[in-house]
This record gives structure tokens, C-alpha cells and sequence, in this order.
């Protein structure tokens, strides 16, 4: 069995029908959507997207920081000015 991992959930059918009154419940936070009781997707806030794009893009950021360290080169030393 998948674990749901929001607060709120609903189905496919309420979504259909009360997507509004979905969103008021919920408040801004996650949704699950469930088809016959199991998690089909979650519908998430502006908000919440935003931050989940922003983790993930901080994330390929360091990944891509890491491997330009791992290379070698010796850093060159820039002042705020200069950029």
C-alpha cells in the first residue's frame, strides 16, 4: 500500500466535480488524489511548486558545484565589484 503523504486527500471524481471547494479545504496545502484509494497525484499550490523547483534547482546547482571542485583547477578569486 503507497503512503499518503498529505494532509488532505480526494478523488478523482470530487476533483471532477469540486475542484474549487478542494482548494479551499485544503487551504494551500497538498492534496492527494485518490483513484479507487490509491494515490494517483498530488495537486500542490503555486507556492508549494515554487519551493519544489527551487530545492531541486539548489540541488543540481551543488551537484554541478561538486563536480567543478573535484576537477583540480584552481579557483580564481573574484571580488562583488567585479562581477
Amino acid at each position: 500500500m503507497n503512503q499518503i503523504l498529505s494532509n488532505y486527500t480526494a478523488s478523482t471524481t470530487e476533483l471532477k466535480t469540486s475542484l474549487n471547494s478542494i482548494l479551499k479545504q485544503s487551504e494551500g496545502d497538498t492534496v492527494a488524489i485518490l483513484n479507487h484509494n490509491t494515490v494517483s497525484s498530488y495537486l500542490v499550490s503555486p507556492n508549494i511548486y515554487e519551493k519544489l523547483l527551487n530545492i531541486a534547482d539548489d540541488y543540481l546547482l551543488s551537484k554541478e558545484i561538486d563536480k567543478r571542485l573535484s576537477q583540480n583547477v584552481e579557483p580564481i578569486t573574484v571580488s562583488l565589484d567585479e562581477l
